[in-house]
């Protein structure tokens, strides 16, 4: 299938390693050109180098930073002059139970993983061209909670109902807005929660259990669903927030 991405212009935050690096490389090999930001000037370089500079744009950003949006919508238009859309991928908030999080865990987490996203969504989206499309990263937080990650279980519900009614305000101008929900993928997020585990191996093997396909994903796997998300082959898919778990959610 053709994802119709050929000299399209998309943000991707998040976009020096993980989920966010992964739908990058898809978006690129897909014919689409790519601005990346990240909080390390380290893997932001590294990136790029492995997109290729002639398709990717680098840019050292924090979502929590109120300037970021404005920054990244310049970065697109002054590279490549257009922008066409945006993944929107935060990093995940501190592990723990709801019971052991400080006040000050909640606040951080607010701004960078919630109102940051609203930011990000509410600038660029303002931005976009009939046939412009937002994908924001969240999780399967938002329909069931996980152990051990109280802030993710209260604010990426929040965050999807946001994207859902973006949905409906930015849909009359043909500006597309959905959720990808991913689950046990093997980034180094989800390895580093389960090496905080008493027995590693055995929290792996434990959630290997719970997915109906029997293994983690590939981040590759998440950036192939994203791509085309966020491609005009997926132009009548608005307000969706997709699984992207191997069938661990139960819940239809």
């Amino acid at each position: 299938m053709d994802l119709q991405l050929d000299q399209h212009v998309l943000i991707v935050t998040g976009g020096s390693g993980g989920l966010g690096l992964a739908t990058a490389e898809c978006l690129v090999a897909e014919g689409a050109r790519v601005v990346v930001s990240g909080r390390s000037q380290e893997r932001v370089d590294a990136a790029v180098r492995r997109l290729g500079d002639d398709r990717a744009e680098g840019m050292v950003a924090d979502n929590a930073d109120p300037r970021t949006p404005s920054r990244l919508v310049a970065a697109a238009r002054t590279r490549w002059g257009r922008l066409d859309g945006a993944l929107i991928s935060v990093g995940g908030p501190p592990a723990g139970g709801s019971l052991a999080m400080e006040d000050q865990e909640w606040r951080d987490s607010f701004e960078s993983v919630f109102l940051g996203a609203v930011r990000l969504l509410r600038v660029v989206g303002e931005e976009l061209p009939e046939g412009g499309s937002l994908a924001v990263v969240l999780s399967s937080s938002v329909r069931a909670p996980l152990a051990g990650l109280g802030i993710s279980n209260g604010l990426r519900p929040g965050l999807a109902m946001v994207a859902k009614e973006l949905a409906d305000q930015l849909g009359p101008r043909g500006v597309r807005v959905n959720g990808l929900m991913p689950a046990r993928i093997e980034t180094d997020r989800v390895l580093s929660l389960d090496a905080g585990a008493p027995d590693p191996a055995a929290a792996r093997a434990a959630a290997e259990r719970s997915i109906p396909l029997g293994r983690y994903g590939r981040p590759e796997e998440f950036g192939r669903v994203a791509a085309f998300v966020l491609s005009p082959a997926a132009s009548y898919l608005s307000g969706v927030m997709l699984p992207v778990d191997g069938g661990m959610l139960r819940g239809l």
